[in-house]
C-alpha cells in the first residue's frame, strides 16, 4: 500500500498513511530520530518528514496531518498535532492495529485558515 506523498517547497519529502493498516506499515519505515506526527485525537494518518527538516516542514508536516484527520473532517476548527521522533513511538501487543503509544511529544495548534489555504493550493 502507498502512501501519500507531498514534498515540500524546499524540495523535502513528507509521507502519510491513508489507513490504520497503512499507519502500521508507515511506523515500521520511520528512522528513530525522524520527525512524526499525529493529532492529539484518534483519526489520523501518522506523518512523517523523511530527512532533516527544513524552514517550514514542520509546519507543512503539521497542516497535512490536521487536514487529513477525522477530527478536522468532523469539526473544521483547530487541530492539536503532536510532535515527536520516531525513538519515541512504542506499540504494545494490547492496541489495535493503527494505535501506537508516544513516550514524549511537543503539542502544535494548526489553526483551521491554514488547512483551509492548504486544501485550496
Amino acid at each position: 500500500m502507498k502512501f501519500r506523498e507531498f514534498a515540500t517547497k524546499r524540495g523535502t519529502l513528507i509521507l502519510a498513511g491513508k489507513s490504520a493498516e497503512n499507519n502500521e506499515e508507515l511506523v515500521k519505515q520511520i528512522a528513530p530520530d525522524e520527525e512524526v506526527f499525529h493529532t492529539a485525537r484518534p483519526g489520523s494518518p501518522f506523518v512523517n518528514i523523511k530527512e532533516k527538516p527544513k524552514l517550514g516542514d514542520i509546519k507543512t508536516a503539521s497542516i497535512i496531518c490536521a487536514r487529513y484527520s477525522k477530527d478536522y473532517r468532523d469539526n473544521k476548527t483547530d487541530i492539536l498535532i503532536h510532535r515527536f521522533k520516531g525513538k519515541d513511538i512504542y506499540k504494545d501487543k494490547t492496541m489495535k492495529i493503527g494505535t501506537f503509544g508516544i513516550k514524549k511529544f511537543k503539542l502544535i495548534k494548526v489553526k483551521k485558515k491554514l488547512i483551509e489555504i492548504f486544501e485550496k493550493n
